[in-house]
C-alpha cells in the first residue's frame, strides 16, 4: 500500500489504542502519552518499508524488485523492528522515557501500539497484487491478496475523517478539504468512477457525523472506521473470488497457472488481470492481459478507467471479459535463461507473470509486453553475479521446474 494508507491506518490505531486506555489525570503526563502511542504507531506502521535503504544491494532494478517487501515484510524481522523502534524512542525522548519508568499503563500501550502497527503494515501490503512473503524462513513462498489497488482511497476516508474530525475546527476543515480535492482529482482523471466517488462521499459522511457526536474520549467514530473498511474489505473479497471465477470460465486452452488480479480503486466492479496458462503441449508458457466488469450490462468492461486498466475495444464479449493481448513465451529459452543468467534468475525470484519480449523481461502485471516498467530487466545489462539474491521461492516454479521450500 502507499504510504499515506500506512500512515492514516497508524495513527487511527495509536489514537484508538490510547482511548482504549485508562485517562490519566495529569494533563502534562496525558499529552506525552497521547504523542507518544501516535508517534510510535505511526512509526511501526511505515517502519517495514525501511528496506528501501537495500536496494543498493543489487543492480537495479533487482535491489528494488528483491529487498523491498523483503526481510522486513516476515513475521520473524519484526521482532528486531520492534527492538529497534523502541529503543529509539526510548533513547532519543526523554519525556517519554520519564513516563514509561513510572507507567505499566503506557508501557502496554506502546507494545500494543508498535505490534499492531507493524503487523498492520504486512497486513495492508498483503491486500493486493505485489504480495508479501511474511512466513519466511519457513516458507519462503509469496502470497497475494488480490483484493484492493495498490493506492486505495477507502483507506484515506476510513482513518483520515474520523482523525480529522478530533483535529481543532481549522485544522478539521483544512485536511477534509484537502481530502475532497485530492479525491475529485482522482475522479477528473478518470481514476475514479463518479460513483466511486459518490460512495467515498457517502462513507465519509456517515464517519464525520458519528465522530461529530461522540464526546470525551469515545472510541465511537474510530471504530465505525475500521468497520466501514471492514465492510469494504468484504465486498471486495466476494467480489474477487465472483472475478476469479469468471476467468476460469473464459480462460481459454492449456493448463491455467495463475489468474493474477488488480481491484479497480473504491470499485469492486472492474477489475485488470493477467492469466498464467501453459499450453497443450508443455512448450509455451501463455500470458493473457485483460479487463473484467462484474456488471457488464451496467459498466461494460471497456468502460472501467482507462488510465488504470488501459484501453480495449468498445466491441467487449458481454459475459464481462475483454481481453487486450496474449503473449506465448517459449519455455525453453525462459528455462535456459534461468539457469545461465544470474541476473534473470534473480528476477524470476520475483516475476509472477514473467515476458520475454526481445531483450527486456517484464512482470506483466505492470505492464504490456515490451513496455518499460519498475520491474523491467534489460537483458544482459548485468554483468556480475557478485550481488545479493533473498531466497524466496520463484513464483514460476510451476514452468520452471523448481521446487518450493
Amino acid at each position: 500500500m502507499d504510504n499515506i494508507s500506512h500512515s492514516l491506518a497508524g495513527l487511527a490505531l495509536g489514537e484508538l489504542v490510547e482511548r482504549s486506555l485508562p485517562a490519566d489525570t495529569d494533563p502534562l503526563r496525558a499529552r506525552v502519552r497521547h504523542r507518544l502511542l501516535l508517534v510510535s504507531c505511526w512509526a511501526a506502521s511505515n517502519f517495514p518499508d525501511l528496506d528501501l535503504l537495500l536496494t543498493p544491494l543489487a543492480p537495479r532494478p533487482l535491489g528494488y524488485l528483491l529487498q523491498h517487501r523483503g526481510h522486513t515484510h516476515t513475521l520473524v524481522g519484526l521482532l528486531p523492528q520492534a527492538v529497534l523502534l523502541l529503543a529509539a524512542i526510548w533513547l532519543l525522548w526523554p519525556a517519554a522515557r520519564t513516563l514509561l519508568r513510572s507507567s505499566p499503563v503506557t508501557r502496554g500501550g506502546l507494545l500494543a501500539a508498535v505490534a499492531g502497527g507493524l503487523l498492520l503494515h504486512i497486513g495492508m501490503d498483503y491486500l493486493n497484487v505485489y504480495g508479501v512473503h511474511p512466513f519466511y524462513p519457513f516458507d519462503n513462498r509469496w502470497v497475494y491478496g488480490d483484493l484492493v489497488f495498490i493506492v486505495e482511497p477507502a483507506f484515506w476516508v476510513a482513518f483520515g475523517v474520523p482523525l480529522a474530525m478530533l483535529a481543532g475546527r481549522r485544522a478539521r476543515w483544512l485536511w477534509l478539504g484537502l481530502l475532497a480535492l485530492v479525491l475529485a482529482g482522482f475522479m477528473l482523471r478518470d481514476y475514479l468512477e463518479w460513483w466511486s466517488l459518490a460512495g467515498l462521499a457517502a462513507g465519509g459522511l456517515l464517519l464525520a457525523v458519528v465522530q461529530a457526536w461522540a464526546t470525551g474520549r469515545s472510541r465511537r467514530g474510530l471504530a465505525a472506521g475500521w468497520a466501514l473498511l471492514g465492510v469494504f474489505l468484504g465486498g471486495q473479497l466476494v467480489a474477487e473470488r465472483e472475478a476469479r471465477a469468471l476467468v476460469m470460465q473464459q480462460a481459454g486452452d492449456g493448463r491455467l497457472l495463475d489468474v493474477a488480479l488488480s481491484a479497480f480503486p473504491a470499485n469492486p466492479v472492474c477489475w485488470s488481470l493477467v492469466t498464467v496458462a501453459q499450453d497443450d503441449d508443455g512448450q509455451q508458457m501463455v500470458l493473457r492481459r485483460g479487463l473484467l466488469s462484474l456488471l457488464p450490462g451496467l459498466v461494460p468492461a471497456y468502460a472501467c478507467p482507462s488510465p488504470i486498466g488501459g484501453t480495449t475495444s468498445r466491441a467487449a464479449p458481454s459475459e464481462g471479459i475483454a481481453w487486450q493481448w496474449t503473449q506465448s513465451v517459449p519455455l525453453a529459452r525462459l528455462r535456459s535463461l534461468h539457469q545461465q543468467d544470474c541476473a534473470v534468475d534473480a528476477w524470476l525470484r520475483f516475476a509472477r507473470a514473467p515476458s520475454l519480449q526481445g531483450e527486456r523481461a517484464t512482470d506483466l502485471r505492470f505492464g504490456p509486453p515490451g513496455a518499460p516498467n519498475f520491474s523491467t530487466l534489460q537483458l544482459s545489462s548485468v554483468k556480475r553475479c557478485s550481488f545479493n539474491v533473498p531466497p524466496w521461492d520463484y513464483p514460476r516454479a510451476d514452468v520452471l521446474g523448481v521446487a518450493a521450500h
